[in-house]
């Protein structure tokens, strides 16, 4: 969780969630592994430990479901390795490790899970009317502020993964404000809308780590050069209209970006335990994810839930079914 390493190392979740009384959060900010200013920092807002631990939950889940079908599947084994070289799987843990944390960040204030900030105070909304029919808009405004400050990004380095890593944060959080949205609840009589709240509201993390899948999905490999008229380097990639163009061009700035191909993680390596025994679709992954060397057909029954009835009043009432079901898995 330092500034070179974003928050991709997702450290140990430490002690269970709750907010512990008086200065319990200062002990779990001790069980993170955060740097001497993020420690101080989190010693700072209460909440804070709390809404990181819930983060880094955020982001190895929604990774490891983008994931599921992929050779590299977003397993905790080898993370540390990857980490250190500049793959596209690294930029992705990057950008969804930030955006995690600006997600959290921004609905823990929401919540009222942290004590130095509350509901999004954005000018033109009627937040506080919006707090008094029990809606409080997420606090992006605050949880980006904080971000920066946490991660200290005050300058970029000359080093190329430095500029990589830092470019790949930012792309996590651009992409949680792009989903924030405007909602609005009407009140009135019989329905109508004579007045009406409004407030801002992020779109579920679902939406944010589809979006940064397809990011990934085009991710762009960059290089470093000289920049004379701004007197530093900056990230080049490919030429964007064609090998006629006389210039490389710039990343977006909501381009996923790296600077090595990425092993196959066909095998066990030190990035992954490979994909043999990884179960797969027949019709749709087992070639590409078996890596050609083919799969296992296993048969199993598998129980279920069947022929549900309400009863009156308050509960369900289901059968037990079994049924066949066809497993494939990746052959050593």
């Amino acid at each position: 969780l330092t500034g070179k390493e974003a928050l991709s190392h997702f450290p140990s979740l430490g002690a269970p969630g709750g907010s512990a009384p008086g200065k319990g959060h200062v002990k779990q900010c001790e069980l993170l592994q955060l740097s001497r200013k993020q420690k101080r920092l989190c010693r700072r807002e209460p909440g804070l430990a709390e809404t990181l631990r819930d983060a880094i939950r955020l982001g190895i889940l929604e990774c490891q479901f983008q994931f599921r079908s992929e050779r590299w599947n977003c397993s905790l084994e080898g993370r540390p390795s990857l980490l250190k070289r500049g793959f596209k799987e690294t930029a992705f843990l990057y950008a969804v490790s930030s955006a995690a944390l600006t997600h959290s960040l921004a609905r823990a204030c929401s919540a009222g899970r942290m004590e130095r900030c509350t509901c999004d105070d954005s000018p033109g909304l009627e937040n506080r009317k919006a707090w008094q029919w029990g809606v409080c808009g997420d606090n992006l405004k605050y949880s980006t502020k904080f971000l920066k400050k946490f991660l200290g990004q005050k300058r970029i380095g000359k080093d190329l993964r430095a500029k990589v890593d830092i470019h790949n944060t930012n792309v996590g959080i651009k992409a949680v404000k792009n989903g924030l949205k405007t909602t609005c609840k009407c009140h009135g009589v019989s329905g109508s809308c004579a007045v009406r709240t409004c407030w801002k509201q992020l779109s579920p993390f679902h939406e944010i780590g589809r979006l940064l899948k397809l990011r990934y999905d085009d991710a762009v490999k960059v290089f470093s050069t000289s920049n004379d008229a701004v007197g530093h380097s900056e990230l080049v990639g490919p030429h964007r209209h064609g090998p006629s163009a006389t210039h490389p061009a710039l990343p977006l700035p909501t381009d996923l970006v790296y600077v090595e191909d990425s092993p196959s993680f066909c095998r066990p390596s030190k990035y992954s335990l490979g994909t043999a025994g990884r179960t797969c679709s027949r019709e749709g992954n087992c070639d590409s994810m078996c890596c050609g060397r083919g799969y296992n057909t296993q048969s199993r029954l598998v129980t279920f839930s069947c022929h549900c009835q309400v009863q009156w009043c308050c509960y369900v009432e289901c059968q037990q079914c079994m049924q066949e079901e066809v497993v494939y898995s990746c052959k050593q």
